[in-house]
């Protein structure tokens, strides 16, 4: 972990009222409770595929799920991860690196404890109540909510695939600026596409409704930092024409505006390759993982919409020939700061530096970057990344957590006497961008 006196405390529960202690409060247990729910609907299906086997190990799963529910609760210490899995060893270094800076004075529970150690913490747990429980380990307790969000959005995926199609069919014609004005509408969708996250809505339905891009003249007033400018410069200065990476979020319809952002990238000849970074197992409700992005392109190009299908055709192809790629990696369900990357992750840190640009989707990836600390709002993303910065990055985030840096003096002051919960609403945005070459 990285060793820096000068940064400020984490966010904990520890403060009663505040959004991390709601959260783990109220919106973890409710998380949880929908888990369970959903283990419990599903043991006809497990029953059909495994005979009573299958049915044995939802009343395991269950038991486990249960019993973690009773800990975070009622602040029980944070136990060690028993499964054996590769990471496991891991997580419980971890957990010992944080007793230690807790001293003996107590021990590390879910309500004295960072946050965004103990949120991590939870969905790994889950993890692990379902590795135990054989032959249902690989059941994706998330996967019909996700599947939800993007059959709701229907209406909103055909738009945003009509429009991509639209600037496809011109693209030849298209000027520099032309190409910068799409560019900064697709990266304003993937932005906006941030606010269907499933695991602040605690599950309830968070799809997209309206237009995609006719909302976005709407929703300018409410990107708090824009640096779009400073993102196309820096995409544009390399040539030949190089990689973006894509650290995801959200799979439904967050996804498919990922998704046709890169496609553009790569139809505009701007970049040569975009690699996706996901999720390794069912993360934080909502994240794409290995069997998200394939079933959406897959639905993408069996949809009974041409211009749809045309898409989801055009994605098929990408993968096909590795224009685009989907990657995994430990450390992306791990509760590290990014700044540990280096450090904890060496060959993770190395496969970023190659990138031209990396975009960081969503919130968790924000606390990731800046540690999920009590920063002063004008404080610097840069001071705020502490060291992290293996390439030109962009955070693409809609605020739902209490966390923000890089604004103006006194404007996070304005935001709070116009709404004290304006940092987890999700009403406000940022495209925040550093990068490492400016300070060479």
């Amino acid at each position: 972990m990285a060793a820096d006196q000068t940064a400020p405390v984490s966010l904990s529960a520890r403060v009663v009222g505040s959004f991390a202690y709601l959260t783990v409060r109220d919106r973890m247990p409710t998380i949880l409770t929908k888990v369970i729910d959903t283990i419990h609907r599903n043991r006809g299906s497990f029953l059909e595929q495994h005979g009573e086997e299958g049915i044995e190990a939802e009343k395991k799963t269950i038991a486990l799920l249960s019993k973690l529910r009773n800990e975070m609760q009622t602040d029980k210490p944070v136990l060690a991860v028993t499964d054996g899995l590769p990471d496991a060893g891991t997580w419980n270094r971890y957990l010992q690196v944080q007793q230690r800076l807790q001293g003996d004075r107590e021990p590390v529970s879910w309500f004295r404890s960072p946050w965004l150690y103990v949120e991590c913490y939870m969905y790994r747990r889950i993890q692990e109540a379902l590795w135990l429980s054989p032959p249902i380990s690989d059941y994706d307790v998330f996967s019909e909510g996700k599947t939800l969000n993007y059959l709701q959005s229907q209406q909103a995926v055909m738009t945003l695939c009509s429009y991509s199609e639209s600037i496809r069919e011109n693209m030849a014609g298209l000027s520099h600026k032309q190409l910068s004005e799409y560019f900064t509408s697709l990266l304003q969708v993937s932005l906006w596409g941030n606010k269907c996250d499933l695991s602040v809505s605690s599950g309830r339905d968070n799809s997209q409704k309206t237009s995609p891009v006719d909302s976005l003249s709407g929703l300018q007033p409410f990107i708090l930092v824009d640096d779009s400018k400073l993102v196309w410069t820096a995409l544009t200065a390399g040539q030949p024409a190089g990689r973006v990476d894509i650290v995801l979020d959200n799979a439904g319809f967050e996804l498919v505006t990922d998704l046709v952002l890169a496609d553009f990238l790569i139809c505009s000849g701007l970049v040569r390759e975009v690699r996706f970074h996901g999720k390794s197992f069912p993360w934080f409700v909502s994240d794409v993982t290995a069997g998200d992005f394939r079933w959406t392109i897959g639905q993408a190009t069996a949809a009974d919409h041409e211009h749809t299908s045309q898409s989801g055709l055009r994605w098929q192809s990408y993968v096909r020939t590795g224009a685009w790629s989907y990657r995994d990696h430990p450390f992306w369900t791990q509760p590290h700061a990014f700044c540990d990357m280096e450090a904890d992750a060496p060959d993770l840190y190395t496969q970023l530096q190659a990138a031209d640009l990396v975009l960081f989707k969503g919130d968790l990836n924000y606390r990731k970057l800046t540690g999920d600390r009590d920063w002063d709002h004008a404080a610097s993303f840069a001071a705020a990344l502490r060291g992290f910065g293996p390439a030109p990055l962009c955070s693409l985030r809609t605020l739902k957590a209490n966390v923000q840096v890089g604004l103006q003096p006194g404007q996070g002051g304005e935001l709070t006497c116009q709404d004290p919960n304006w940092m987890t609403t999700g009403m406000y945005a940022v495209i925040q961008f550093y990068s490492p070459r400016a300070e060479d």
